[in-house]
């Protein structure tokens, strides 16, 4: 297998969880910011675009994150990133959803219409007016999910999972874009510090020193 990856959080998220894994894969840094992920030979066999994306043995390619984290969780199921049981991974699937449409989403997008909006011009509709509104988005979600972490710290009660893997790659590269966590949100920045400290979260957003971290 190949992880085709690059310096953006969901990459470094499929890193994470592989470093957590202990799965060793070959990989290739895909120049994000140079556009390589939108040129037609990417595009001709990823049409979204985006990366990561894992290429099989037999030539399949498998992009989004979470697809990429089930496949993998089925082939490498210890430790167990989503679950061991039927309800154990629903349960991780829907706080991973949680994570993604109270925040993650909502950063990313005022990423590309604010920050990255010049990067991105050419590549999607940039809508800058609508940064603001991201940005309360993000504000209210981190709220809810503060409250959400008081007295534990793991999104998932009681579990590491891949929505503390999402979580964390998103908001640590949101610190870098000018959305910093603020002192307010104690639950939360306790839970980011849990995280921080895991030797997985030691991996750089930059790919290349990723790789040698990963002994691929």
């Amino acid at each position: 297998m190949l992880l085709y990856h690059g310096a953006r959080p969901n990459p470094r998220a499929v890193r994470m969880f592989l470093l957590e894994k202990g799965i060793k894969l070959e990989m290739r840094d895909v120049d994000v910011d140079g556009g390589e992920n939108r040129r037609p030979e990417f595009v001709a066999l990823n049409p979204s675009g985006q990366v990561p994306v894992l290429e099989l043995d037999d030539g399949f390619w498998l992009a989004e994150t979470g697809a990429i984290f089930q496949y993998l969780e089925e082939l490498y199921p210890t430790p167990a990133l989503i679950g061991s049981t039927s309800q154990e991974r629903a349960e991780t699937r829907m706080w991973q959803r949680r994570v993604e449409r109270r925040i993650t989403e909502a950063l990313y997008a005022a990423f590309h219409y604010g920050p990255g909006a010049k990067m991105y011009a050419s590549r999607m509709r940039i809508l800058p007016e609508c940064v603001p509104g991201f940005e309360a988005l993000m504000d209210d979600g981190l709220a809810w999910f503060d409250a959400q972490l008081a007295g534990r710290l793991t999104i998932v009660p009681g579990r590491f999972t891949v929505a503390d893997i999402v979580l964390f790659a998103a908001l640590d590269f949101g610190a870098t874009v000018g959305w910093p966590l603020v002192p307010e949100l104690t639950h939360v920045g306790r839970w980011f510090a849990a995280v921080q400290a895991r030797p997985a979260a030691g991996l750089s957003l930059h790919p290349r020193a990723a790789v040698s971290g990963i002994h691929c």
